[in-house]
C-alpha cells in the first residue's frame, strides 16, 4: 500500500507543471500552424544577416546570399533544439533573442559563415558574445567566406534601397 501512495505521489509530481518555470511573456505578431501551434517571428540579437532576397557580387556575378543566409539558419536549426532566450529589445517589431542549437550560437555560425555581420551596438550588455561575434568576422573576412569574397552591402544599407551594381 505505502509503494502505490509514493507511486501515485510520484506521478503526481511529474504531471504539475513546475513552479520553478520561469513564465517570460513578450508581444509579437503571431500565425497559427495549426489549430493548437502559433508561431511567431523574432530577431537575433546583435546579428544582421542578409535579406532573403538579397544579392552579393562574387568573380563578377549576383549570387543570393541573402538565401544562403536562410538556408543556413534553416539547417542549423534542424541541427538540434534550439534554446531561445529572449531579451528586453524588439526590432522591426519583433522580439529579439539569442539562440544556441546544441550549444551553438546561431548568430556566430551566421558571422562564421560570412552570411552575417555583427551589431555590437547591441551587445553592450554581453561583451563576451560581442568579442566572440567580433572575432568571428574578423575570421570570416580573412578566409573570404560567404559574401566577404566579392562585394557586398551591409543589409541594413540593403532595406533602405540601396543596390549593387550586379543586382540593377
Amino acid at each position: 500500500m505505502n509503494r502505490l501512495v509514493v507511486l501515485a505521489l510520484l506521478l503526481s509530481a511529474a504531471c504539475t507543471p513546475s513552479d520553478a518555470a520561469e513564465d517570460t511573456s513578450f508581444s509579437a505578431k503571431a500565425r497559427a500552424l495549426d489549430g493548437d501551434t502559433v508561431a511567431t517571428d523574432f530577431r537575433l540579437l546583435g546579428v544582421d544577416a542578409f535579406e532573403r532576397h538579397q544579392l552579393c557580387e562574387r568573380a563578377g556575378a549576383c549570387w543570393e546570399c541573402g538565401k544562403a543566409a536562410q538556408d543556413l539558419a534553416a539547417r542549423t536549426l534542424r541541427g538540434g533544439d534550439a534554446q531561445i532566450h529572449l531579451s528586453s529589445r524588439s526590432s522591426y517589431g519583433r522580439p529579439v533573442a539569442t539562440v544556441s542549437i546544441d550549444g551553438r550560437d546561431l548568430g556566430e555560425v551566421m558571422i562564421s559563415a560570412g552570411l552575417a555581420i555583427p551589431q555590437p551596438q547591441y551587445l553592450r550588455s554581453d561583451p563576451a558574445r560581442s568579442a566572440r561575434y567580433t572575432a568571428a568576422f574578423a575570421e570570416a573576412q580573412r578566409r573570404r567566406a560567404g559574401a566577404f569574397a566579392g562585394s557586398w552591402l551591409e543589409p541594413a544599407r540593403w532595406r533602405r534601397g540601396e543596390r549593387l551594381t550586379c543586382e540593377r
